[in-house]
C-alpha cells in the first residue's frame, strides 16, 4: 500500500504523534463513507491491529491503513490553511474526496 502526505500534513500529523494523547499510537486514514468507486477520509490517532499495514511515507511518518480497503491504496493527506485550516484528503485513482 501507498500513501502520500504534502510538507503541511507532516508538520500537523507530527504535532498530533508529539501530544500527550499520543503515547503508544500511530497515525490512521481511514474511510468515513465508502461510495463502491471512492470515499471521504479522516485522520484519528490509533493502535495497529492484526489488519493493518503500516506505511512509511517520503516525511518519515507511518501511517495505518486497514489492509481490507482497496480504497486506501494510494491515498495522499494533504493540510491547508486556506480557505480554512484542514486535511484534504484524497486517493488521485479513485476520485478526490476529503475529510
Amino acid at each position: 500500500m501507498k500513501c502520500k502526505i504534502n510538507r503541511n500534513a507532516a508538520k500537523v500529523l507530527k504535532n498530533m504523534l508529539s501530544s500527550e494523547e499520543s503515547k503508544g499510537k500511530m497515525i490512521r486514514v481511514f474511510i468515513t463513507q465508502n461510495h463502491g468507486d471512492h470515499a471521504h477520509y479522516d485522520v484519528i490517532l490509533d493502535t495497529p491491529t492484526e489488519h493493518d499495514e503500516i506505511v512509511k511515507t517520503d516525511k518519515d511518518i507511518e501511517i495505518l491503513l486497514d489492509k481490507r480497503e482497496g480504497l486506501l491504496d494510494g491515498v495522499w493527506i494533504q493540510y491547508f490553511h486556506v480557505p480554512q485550516d484542514g486535511f484534504f484528503i484524497t486517493n488521485p485513482s479513485t476520485g478526490f474526496h476529503d475529510k
